[in-house]
């Protein structure tokens, strides 16, 4: 349980309201105490004021993400109180905590954040056009765009409206001060009566492998994996624990990245699509539906000497240039290079043993650089980049039958083009990562005086 708590005048206490977490275990509630998401005067100078009204704490349905409202004056911040949100690790602490940008924050108030199950983003604000005061808006992803809506009348007054939960997609409770009301503050309840409103949840679940020796695949365990809309906007991520399973809400007729990244292996990126995945609401009875889609992602070994071939590049007869085909690949390889910095590659061409040695061996020394040039043309650094041709020298198959006759199969999958890892460079690690401090909180006059 994380929930708002301000100075009572002890010494352990706050300056102002911060979030404190208490657990339930064996029966009992542990004692509470401050989350690191909450601001903290500086210690060497205890009479600045450098702390925050932290609070409006809600969990995302999985628990993972918590969302809240603060007034911090830091870089990102639109003014008032902002919503923000953090990853809650296996340690049960906070990281990554993020303002949640101007799409819904203003220079008003932004608070009382709620995740609800079917997706919908709700908070309070004062300043989005409003009815006046605090009104109740929600958020909902429609045509790869999020949109944000005030819930209009009756739910909003000329009063404060706040804090809204949801105990059925169709019905909940929410706080209002609006005329008529027992006192200040007032819980009231609502229900939606849209007889044609219906639910549908749709979930992308996968697991992460890795090859072994032996090409079989298996489970790799804590690997970050994190769903990228078509813009390049980051929806949500993923840890996978031993069972390498994640699991992310996705979106009808939309396109995504999944990225999935962890130590040793390249970075990996590949597309999913939910075209043709979505059910029609008028064929569904229930209120609620869920629909699970499974996919899964593999993991390449980042050492040096391992080989990758690229599918369909191919080349004309005694030809080197780029064809559209090879061009999507080799695209794709850009962006593995983009994804993993510190790698340094060959591009190693192969042929068939039409033709004599020497000239194959020339023919994919140019097919070999054609590939580095256009990677070079991509933006990859040259000094990445190495170009290599082998000619016949290394099949992978027969190029002719046991009985002398030629084996058309054999000499095309001698015909490719492989990537190989030359070095793996360590990357100098950023300010954030190599002092473990949140960027938006950094003090850059402080960090460098020191």
């Amino acid at each position: 349980m994380v929930y708002g708590k301000g100075n009572s005048g002890r010494k352990k206490d706050g300056y102002d309201v911060d979030l404190y977490m208490a657990r339930f275990r064996n029966g009992v509630w542990m004692e509470p105490a401050p989350i690191n998401v909450n601001t903290v005067i500086r210690e060497e100078d205890p009479n600045t004021t450098n702390y925050s009204w932290d609070s409006t704490p809600a969990f995302s349905p999985d628990g993972r993400t918590l969302y809240f409202a603060s007034n911090r004056k830091i870089r990102g911040a639109q003014g008032g109180t902002d919503i923000y949100s953090a990853q809650m690790d296996s340690r049960g602490r906070f990281t990554r905590i993020r303002n949640l940008g101007p799409e819904i924050n203003t220079p008003g108030n932004e608070m009382f954040p709620y995740l609800a199950e079917d997706g919908r983003f709700f908070f309070a604000s004062d300043g989005h056009p409003g009815y006046g005061g605090l009104d109740l808006f929600v958020m909902t992803r429609k045509n790869g765009k999020n949109v944000i809506e005030n819930l209009g009348e009756p739910m909003n007054s000329n009063g404060d409206d706040f804090g809204i939960f949801l105990f059925r997609p169709d019905r909940g409770f929410f706080t209002s001060n609006r005329d008529g009301g027992k006192g200040d503050d007032d819980i009231y309840t609502f229900v939606n009566e849209d007889p044609d409103l219906k639910v549908i949840n749709y979930y992308l679940q996968g697991i992460t492998y890795y090859k072994d020796k032996d090409e079989k695949l298996q489970i790799l365990p804590n690997t970050k994996v994190s769903l990228i809309d078509e813009s390049g906007q980051e929806m949500q991520d993923y840890v996978t624990g031993n069972d390498g399973k994640f699991l992310f809400r996705v979106y009808a007729n939309e396109n995504y990245n999944l990225v999935g990244e962890t130590d040793g292996y390249l970075t990996k990126r590949q597309e999913y699509s939910m075209e043709g995945k979505s059910v029609d609401p008028k064929t569904l009875k229930d209120l609620v539906t869920n629909i699970t889609l499974d996919t899964l992602i593999v993991l390449d070994r980042k050492a040096a000497g391992e080989k990758f071939i690229l599918e369909n590049i191919y080349f004309g007869f005694n030809r080197d240039d780029i064809n559209p085909d090879a061009a999507k690949e080799l695209d794709k390889l850009a962006q593995i290079l983009i994804d993993n910095p510190e790698i340094k590659i060959e591009m190693g061409s192969h042929t068939d043993s039409v033709d004599t040695y020497d000239y194959n061996i020339a023919l994919s020394q140019r097919r070999a650089q054609s590939t580095v040039n256009y990677l070079i043309q991509k933006g990859i650094s040259p000094d990445r980049l190495v170009a290599k041709g082998y000619g016949e020298s290394q099949p992978i198959a027969r190029n002719t039958n046991p009985d002398g006759t030629d084996n058309p199969d054999g000499r095309a999958r001698n015909r490719r083009t492989e990537f190989k890892i030359l070095e793996v460079n360590a990357i100098p690690k950023s300010i954030e990562e190599e002092e473990g401090v949140n960027i938006d909180e950094f003090d850059e006059d402080k960090y460098f005086r020191d």
